[in-house]
Parts: C-alpha cells; structure tokens; sequence
C-alpha cells in the first residue's frame, strides 16, 4: 500500500507495526495550516486502510513544540460562513483521528497550543515531555476554540478546570496537566519517544479487535451536539471587530484592544 505524497508530515514506521508521524513545519513551530490538516486525514485514511499498522505515535518536529496552534495568517481572512466551515473540517479529521480503529498516542514535545492542544486531546494516549506547555489561547484572538476542546476538555479535566483555561487562555505545564488527567504520564525530551513506543508495544500484544472495540466503548459515553454548537459559534466570531482586532494584534506582536463588537 502506497504512502500519500505529503509535504507537512513525515511517516517512519517502526518494527513493532507502529507509525511514528511527525508534524513537520518547525519554521512555524508545527502550526496546523488547511493543507495539514488535510494531510493528517489523508495519513488516517492510510493507516486504517494498513493491516500491517497496529498504532499511531503523533508528535512535533524538533523539542520547541509539539503543534503550536493554527496558521493565524489563515484565520484572520476568516468570515462567518468560511469560519464555521473550517471549525467543521477540523473537528471532522480530529474526530476521525478519535475514532480510529488503532491506538493514537501524542507524545507532546514542548508547545501544545490552541489546534495543538485539540489535536492531543483527539488522541487516546498523552506522554509530555517535561518542557510541555498545553493550553487554549483562543479567547485572546477573540475566538473560542473550534476543532472540538469546547467538547473535549471538560471530559478530560472537568468543567470547572476546563472553563478555567478556556476562559483565561492560559496554558498548563506539564505537571498540572498530569494532576488533572489531561495527559497520562511525563518523561524528559530524551527518553518520551522511546516511552511511547514502549507503551504502544504493550497494547499491541492485545487482541487487536478487543483493542478497537474498547476503543469504541470508552468513546460511546459522550453525546457530540456540542460539537455542532462549537462551530456556529466559531463562526459567529469569525466576523466580529474582536476577533479582527485579536489576529492583527497577534501578528502584529502588541496587547490587542478588544472592543465588546
């Protein structure tokens, strides 16, 4: 079975049938574009269609950042309509991810911002390495996030936890995250990969139908309205001066100046 073609992403598969995918824009630090966001769906696509891949390893090019949000630059030429058309595709490819019929483990490598952070959380299985920051930013570009943490979050660290940093945008080290359920374990730099294979090799040696049906029990419990809601509301947002403002303030490296419109 034939690769896809990719230009953002990097596949190395490991003996143990486990594919190690590295997100693969360091100059950006792995920021999420349309165009890789769209190669993730595609390498999904090939993984399920793969007997030969029995688990999925995700992680960031380089020790900076695992994904360090979306491509800003894309977001601020957003309207209400193309708003919520793009919060959609990303919760559908993430969602896609979830649902995969083989374990997904994010080894989370520095940065998990924003996308980032909603890209970890749409994997089953979360190491951090010691330098991990995870948080939500959106509401300091006047947006909420938009591929399913308004969703995710709360199932992982409670609601309460969960509208703290989503309301603050402040993000978590590594530690905090693992006091809150939001990853499982941390290991430093050097030894985080090697730990995930590790823990792949353990689910693998069960039986691969068990595996994919536990998968789909423990995912059964959550209703997914919510997701649809997120996604209006991204939308809504897309046309707003605050969000207009809270891009072009990001881009322009200054303290944005919200104006409640």
């Amino acid at each position: 079975m034939t690769q896809p073609s990719l230009n953002h992403l990097l596949l190395e598969e490991k003996e143990t049938g486990t594919l190690v995918v590295t997100i693969n824009r360091p100059d950006k630090l792995n920021a999420l574009n349309s165009e890789l966001l769209q190669e993730l769906k595609s390498v999904f696509l090939y993984i399920e269609e793969n007997n030969n891949l029995k688990a999925v390893i995700i992680t960031g090019s380089g020790n900076k950042a695992f994904v360090a949000g979306a491509d800003i630059k894309e977001l601020r030429e957003l309207n209400r309509q193309s708003g919520e058309e793009l919060s959609s595709k990303g919760q559908q490819i993430f969602a896609f991810i979830e649902e995969s019929s083989k374990p997904v483990i994010a080894v989370i490598n520095g940065y998990a911002l924003g996308g980032g952070a909603e890209l970890a959380m749409a994997c089953h299985l979360r190491i951090a390495t010691e330098n991990a920051l995870i948080g939500l930013p959106e509401v300091s570009l006047g947006l909420i996030p938009g591929y399913g943490g308004t969703q995710r979050l709360p199932s992982l660290v409670g609601v309460s936890k969960a509208m703290e940093m989503i309301l603050t945008g402040e993000p978590i080290k590594a530690g905090e995250a693992k006091q809150f359920g939001l990853v499982n374990s941390i290991y430093p730099t050097e030894t985080a990969m090697d730990e995930a294979i590790a823990l792949a090799g353990k689910i693998v040696k069960n039986g691969p139908v068990a595996v994919q049906k536990a998968i789909r029990a423990v995912l059964a419990y959550r209703p997914d309205h919510g997701f649809a809601k997120e996604a209006v509301l991204f939308g809504q947002l897309c046309e707003t001066e605050d969000f207009k403002e809270g891009t072009s303030a990001f881009l322009e490296k200054r303290k944005a100046n919200f104006k409640n419109r």
